[in-house]
C-alpha cells in the first residue's frame, strides 16, 4: 500500500513556514519476522558474529577504540529497525521504501545490476530508464556487521513527498551482504547525519535540500508512534515542526560531535536513583535502530536491576506479568529528565500460543574521546518528539502526543 504524502503549512514559533511531511509506516522488525517463522536461530548460525557496532567503525577517528561486547552480535545492521517511508528517484519516478536514518549519511538503493539475493526481493533502480540520471563514475562501500555493501555512485532527481531535489548524490548497491537485507521490508537507506560520515564524498540529502533552498528552516523532526496494533508509524517533517505533536516547549541540547547527532547525557537513573553515567556520557540519537544500547557492563547491571534473564543472541527476557512492577529509566539530558516507563521500553512479541517480553536495552561497547557511547534508538524517540537543527547544531526534545 502506497503512503499518502502531502504538502502543508504549519505555524512554527511566531511565523509561518512551509514544511514537508513524510508519513512513516511501521513494519514488524526483521528479528520479529524471523522468530515468527522459527528461523531466527538458523539465521544466527549462518552468520559470523560481527557486531552492530561495525556500523559505526569508519565513522570515528582511527585513534578511538571500538570493541564489541560478548552479546552485542545480536544487534547489527537494521535487525530491529521498524520505521520506513517512501521516496522516488529518476525521471519518470521509480518508487522505493527507505529507512530515514539519523545514524548514517549516505543515501543508497539497489541497482538493477545487483546480483545479491536481497536485491532479487526488492525494487531495483533502472538508471537506463531515467532521463535525468548522471553516472557518478565512483565506487562506494559501506561496512555493516555482515560485510560490505558495495555499489556505484550517481546523481538523479529525488522526490520526497512534494519536494523535488535535483542532482542528488546516491549510491546504487551491486552487492548487499548477508541475509539481513533479504528479510528487510525496506529497499534502501536515506542517511540524515552530518556530511563527515558520508562515503564517496557524497552530499547528504538534507544538505542538498538546504543547498537548493527547499526549506526555510534548516531543521527536520521525527514523530514516531509506537503502537503494536497499527502500521502507522508517525511522520518525518522537513523544514519545521508541528506543535500539535508535542507538549510544552522544546528543550534544546547542543551536538557535541558533528558526525552523528551526538549529545551529552548528564546521568541515567533507575527508579529515580542515579545508577549510570555518574560523570556524564555521550549518546547518539539514532532513528536507524529501535533499541537503546550502552556499555556491556552497565547494560548487564541494568538488566540485573530489572530482573531480566539472558537468552540467546544477546536478548534479555522477562516474565510479561511483571512489567507493571519494573522500574522507570530516566536519561538526564541538559538538566531535563526524560523518563521511559516499563511499557515503553519493553518489547512484547505475541505468538499464537504465548507472549515473549524482551527488554529494549542491548550491550554495545563504543569508546570515544568523550567516554563510552550510548545509542538512543526508536524506543526513546517514540516517547519524545525529536527536532534536528543543522543551523544551530542542536537537538530539541518535547514530550510526544498522539494525533487524533
Amino acid at each position: 500500500m502506497k503512503l499518502l504524502l502531502a504538502f502543508v503549512f504549519c505555524t512554527q514559533i511566531n511565523y509561518i513556514t512551509s514544511i514537508t511531511r513524510i508519513p512513516l509506516k511501521k513494519f514488524k522488525s526483521i528479528r520479529y519476522q524471523l522468530r515468527q517463522k522459527d528461523e531466527l536461530e538458523e539465521f544466527w548460525l549462518h552468520h559470523k558474529p560481527h557486531v552492530f557496532a561495525q556500523k559505526y567503525t569508519e565513522c570515528f577517528p582511527s585513534t578511538l577504540s571500538l570493541v564489541s561486547g560478548l552479546t552485542s552480535e545480536y544487534l547489527f545492521d537494521y535487525m530491529n529497525a521498524q520505521y520506513y517511508g517512501e521516496i522516488s528517484v529518476g525521471t519518470p519516478p521509480q518508487n522505493f521504501t527507505v529507512i530515514f536514518d539519523t545514524g548514517s549519511s549516505n543515501f543508497w538503493i539497489p541497482s538493477s545490476y545487483c546480483a545479491s539475493e536481497a536485491c532479487e526481493v526488492h525494487k531495483k533502480f533502472k538508471s537506463y530508464k531515467s532521463t535525468s540520471y548522471v553516472h557518478g563514475g565512483k565506487s562506494f562501500s559501506i561496512h555493516y556487521g555482515t560485510g560490505q555493501l558495495v555499489g556505484i555512485t550517481g546523481k538523479d532527481t529525488l522526490r520526497i513527498s512534494n519536494m523535488t531535489i535535483v542532482a542528488q548524490d546516491f549510491g546504487q548497491s551491486v552487492v548487499e551482504p548477508g541475509q539481513t537485507f533479504v528479510h528487510g521490508q525496506f529497499d534502501g537507506v536515506l542517511g540524515l547525519a552530518y556530511p563527515a560520515l558520508a562515503v564517496a564524498n557524497a552530499t547528504p540529502v538534507f544538505d542538498q535540500i538546504v543547498k537548493e533552498n527547499l526549506v526555510s528552516q534548516e531543521i527536520f523532526s521525527f514523530h514516531l508512534v509506537k503502537d503494536a496494533d497499527s502500521h502507522y508509524g508517525g511522520e518525518l517533517i522537513f523544514g519545521g515542526v508541528d506543535n500539535s505533536l508535542f507538549k510544552g516547549p522544546l528543550h534544546w541540547v547542543p551536538v557535541t560531535e558533528k558526525r552523528y547527532w551526538q549529545i551529552r547525557i548528564k546521568n541515567i537513573k533507575v527508579q529515580g536513583k542515579v545508577q549510570f553515567c555518574h560523570n556524564g556520557c555521550e549518546a547518539i540519537v539514532d532513528s536507524g535502530t529501535s533499541l537503546i544500547t550502552g556499555p556491556s557492563l552497565q547494560i548487564q547491571q541494568l538488566q540485573n536491576l530489572m530482573g531480566a534473564s539472558p537468552a540467546l543472541y544477546g536478548e534479555y527476557i522477562l516474565d510479561c506479568a511483571q512489567i507493571s512492577r519494573l522500574p522507570s529509566i530516566t536519561f538526564t539530558i541538559g538538566n531535563r529528565d526524560y523518563t521511559l516507563t516499563p511499557d515503553q521500553y519493553i518489547i512484547q512479541e505475541r505468538t499464537s500460543i504465548s507472549s515473549l517480553c524482551l527488554t529494549g536495552f542491548q550491550p554495545m561497547d563504543i569508546s570515544t574521546s568523550h567516554g563510552p557511547l550510548w545509542i538512543l534508538g526508536d524506543i526513546f524517540m517514540s516517547k519524545f518528539y525529536c527536532v534536528f537543527d543543522r543551523k544551530h547544531d542542536r537537538i530539541g526534545f518535547g514530550k510526544s502526543v498522539r494525533r487524533d
